[in-house]
């Protein structure tokens, strides 16, 4: 390839491994992370072998021109998280740099920018939930009192999520947790009638926790042939769903809610 960088399989291994897994991370499905990582094999003159798991990607890169130049690496994908906005980011830089304007070099400064974004406060985002979730009470039929509890059922089931998350729980258990907590909340208005539709209030209030992304992009990869990670993502929302309905259940039970 004329007019090429002279890039090391080995560090074009790592770049692209370093690519592949802050998507993985942040809620890309596998399809999306391929085209990335293909785009920068095809301007950098490498081909690419790609297997995807779910904990772990593994590419081996062979240079077009020598194939004696191949390297080959494994890196574990450490969580399963969404962050729209870095999926957004590397796929602007894969298309900067296969577009040519800017180095191998200094693609991989900006990665590492990319992969320091801080997140949205913790604050704002429970806000941003309550108020999603009382919205959706609202919309659902109930009135100010339902969306009130629904915004503070869902305010304090995340910050409990967040806490238990953070305190290194299992996932699992801090999504049972949640729903425990959510519901027992928006419960007590059911429980005395205190709006006009409670129950809107109850069903809504939970509904940040369903696991959207994983059960989408279950579906995309099963499309798209990616079925070790398909079946994976698929078990891991329905095992959300589980704990989300188990949650539920045990609160409802204990604060005698029987006409949900």
């Amino acid at each position: 390839m004329e007019g090429r960088e002279n890039i090391d399989a080995r560090e074009f291994v790592d770049r692209v491994l370093d690519v592949g897994t802050m998507l993985m991370e942040s809620g890309a499905h596998c399809d999306r992370i391929d085209r990335n990582i293909q785009r920068l094999a095809r301007k950098a003159g490498f081909n690419i072998e790609i297997f995807f798991s779910f904990t772990a990607i593994s590419i081996t890169a062979t240079d077009q021109e020598d194939p004696a130049r191949t390297a080959t690496a494994i890196r574990n994908v450490r969580h399963h998280g969404t962050h729209f906005g870095i999926v957004s980011q590397i796929s602007l830089l894969t298309w900067k740099y296969y577009d040519g304007n800017m180095t191998f070099g200094r693609l991989g400064e900006e990665i590492c920018r990319v992969r320091d974004t801080p997140r949205y406060n913790s604050w704002l985002v429970r806000l941003s939930v309550g108020v999603a979730c009382a919205c959706l009470c609202l919309l659902a039929g109930g009135d100010s009192i339902d969306g009130a509890f629904a915004f503070a059922a869902s305010t304090a089931g995340l910050l409990l999520r967040q806490t238990m998350i953070k305190a290194r729980y299992n996932l699992m258990v801090a999504i049972l947790a949640s729903s425990f907590l959510i519901t027992v909340i928006s419960g007590l208005n059911a429980l005395l009638s205190l709006g006009s539709n409670p129950d809107t209030s109850v069903a809504t209030a939970v509904l940040f926790l369903v696991p959207g992304v994983p059960l989408i992009n279950c579906i995309i990869d099963l499309v798209k042939g990616y079925y070790p990670t398909a079946v994976a993502r698929g078990v891991l929302g329905s095992f959300i769903l589980l704990c989300i309905a188990v949650g539920m259940f045990i609160s409802m039970t204990l604060i005698g809610i029987n006409n949900f």
